[in-house]
């Protein structure tokens, strides 16, 4: 219990010491120290509010902007596709017309023609194992 009690009254002690050396050299007095601080704490406050109210502000132009622009990307995109559309249109057109005038042949109808004699042979794949 000695070392407890000693403590104790060694930070009671202490703290009366800066009690009466804070009070005998305080530049000021108590009601003005405490209207300063108070001062500064108001100045805090009101430095923090108008923060906030910027970036609230902020935020709903960032909002209000963002639907014009993505409404904006979606009429491009929705161009770019329609041309897209057109494009394909057009060119199965052709091609049906080229088809029906005989200048193509048609995928299926085409005969592939044999390897050269040369060539070396191709082996037969292994069947596969059965499970």
């Amino acid at each position: 219990m000695g070392k407890g009690f000693s403590f104790v009254a060694g930070a009671v002690i202490g703290a009366a010491a800066g009690t009466i050396a804070g009070i005998l050299m305080a530049p000021r007095s108590g009601a003005e120290t405490r209207a300063m601080a108070a001062d500064m704490a108001n100045d805090a406050w009101d430095n923090a509010r108008d923060i906030y109210e910027q970036g609230v502000d902020q935020a709903r132009a960032a909002a209000t902007d963002f639907g014009p622009m993505v409404d904006a990307k979606t009429d491009e995109l929705r161009a770019k596709v329609d041309l897209a559309r057109e494009r394909m249109d057009q060119l199965r057109e052709q091609l049906n017309d080229a088809i029906a005038g005989g200048n193509v042949t048609p995928a299926a109808d085409v005969v592939v023609e044999s390897v050269a004699d040369d060539a070396a042979p191709v082996a037969d794949p292994e069947p596969a194992p059965e499970a």
